[in-house]
């Protein structure tokens, strides 16, 4: 099958950064389903691996990147039993498996949901990382509940990616928080406001002054980038007994800071359910298809801005070009291979 992939980790704009091959069709194992891809997106977990020495192949092979896709069931595992042969379906794969850059993918129907209907494929793609990850944020390491962050408040740090966007309007539809959103460009901060944000503040000036202006104090802190060097402004920010979590890889962090207002604090990582097989896997195929459902409805509306074309190195190049510069609104997405 066709795909693209690399041989060794370097920067974006090496000859051999991303090259099409072909390369054997994925073996399905019992709870897999053989998708056709027919569109994906790029994330920053694609351009942090394929610039990590120790994440790269081995020795003489060729990896395939590609954390989100859409696409059709083509075949099914013996004990697929949320699936079956022609469905549409979106999902955002496995850290540890062979990736979406390629014309067929097996995936854990586990870690799958139904393709919302009003989206094509390309635009479905944009959505599951981002959605899995937000609502993990939301409901698993925040601890909040459907319908009950009235009169609480989320500060979002770097609202204006893939991840805040979908955040934003999970917790407005879903918890009722007041939601504060950092953004700095006047692009950024239209996108969030779009998004639901119940207001916008600038996260490359100071946060405590400008949060403290709106007279507020948040419970919660998702912080999506940029933590190590805001952090002391959310630990002094936050309510005592508060909890904040993150997504981005800080160097250092004074945690020791946090004790004494008696915070919570935690990492998220999407792809932990399925890289250690835990017991609650599917419960990310069952908020997908919650998503999917919000989607369909006209509860979430979709974070996709730019689609850059059918799936090819340079189309594929100039997606991880745009995903490093920081500056990507919302989600980039791709169509699949034409044949």
């Amino acid at each position: 099958m066709k795909a693209i992939g690399y041989k060794k980790a370097g920067p974006i704009d090496a000859a051999d950064a991303l090259i099409e091959f072909e390369a054997e069709a994925p073996v399905i194992g019992p709870r897999d389903l053989l998708v056709e891809v027919k569109g994906i997106s790029v994330n920053p977990v694609d351009v942090k691996v394929r610039a990590i020495p120790e994440l790269g192949p081995a020795e003489g092979q060729t990896k395939i990147l590609g954390y989100d896709a859409a696409g059709i069931v083509r075949e099914v595992g013996s004990d697929v039993s949320f699936f079956k042969v022609g469905d549409e379906v979106y999902y955002a794969g496995e850290f540890t498996r062979p990736g979406s850059n390629a014309k067929f993918q097996a995936v854990d129907e586990r870690i799958s949901g139904i393709k919302p209907k009003s989206l094509g494929f390309a635009e479905a793609a944009g959505l599951p990382l981002t959605s899995i990850t937000a609502w993990e944020i939301l409901f698993d390491s925040l601890g909040l509940k459907e319908n009950e962050g009235e009169g609480e408040s989320l500060l979002v740090v770097g609202a204006a990616g893939g991840v805040g966007s979908i955040l934003i309007q999970l917790a407005k539809k879903l918890t009722g928080l007041t939601v504060i959103a950092t953004a700095s460009r006047p692009d950024t901060i239209e996108w969030v406001k779009k998004m639901g944000a119940d207001h916008v503040i600038n996260h490359r000036e100071s946060l405590v002054e400008q949060v403290k202006a709106l007279g507020l104090e948040p419970r919660y802190v998702a912080s999506l980038n940029g933590t190590e060097g805001h952090f002391p402004a959310i630990v002094e920010l936050i309510k005592p007994r508060g909890h904040i979590a993150l997504i981005d890889d800080p160097q250092s962090l004074d945690i020791n800071s946090i004790k004494l207002k008696s915070l919570s604090f935690s990492w998220e990582f999407m792809f932990a359910r399925s890289m250690f097989q835990t017991e609650d896997m599917d419960k990310q195929y069952e908020l997908l298809n919650r998503v999917s459902e919000l989607i369909d409805e006209g509860t979430l509306v979709s974070t996709v801005t730019d689609n850059l074309g059918t799936l090819s190195v340079k189309t594929l190049k100039e997606a991880h070009v745009q995903q490093e510069s920081g500056r990507v609104i919302g989600k980039n997405v791709l169509n699949g291979f034409e044949n």
